[in-house]
């Protein structure tokens, strides 16, 4: 059985950029949400891909988005 890899990245962001890095990240592929937070984080993304290599490319690119000032990636498999 092949199960998908559940992420939760957690974003800190630079200040108004949050709704235009959420709209960014919501149109790739393997992000099944995207959400603006308070509190600590600005933004929580759910990534569910299929092998760790797609996860790590998808989580890379999030990361050099213009305005994206720090990530820590929470990781699953169930």
């Amino acid at each position: 059985m092949n199960e998908n890899i559940i992420a939760y990245v957690l974003l800190n962001v630079a200040l108004g950029k949050e709704a235009k890095l959420k709209e960014e990240i919501s149109k790739l592929s393997y992000v099944t949400e995207a959400k603006i937070v308070y509190g600590e984080y600005d933004i929580v993304v759910r990534i569910e891909a299929p092998s760790l290599a797609i996860l790590d490319r998808h989580v890379s690119s999030i990361r050099r988005m213009d305005g994206v000032l720090k990530t820590i990636t929470l990781i699953s498999t169930s």
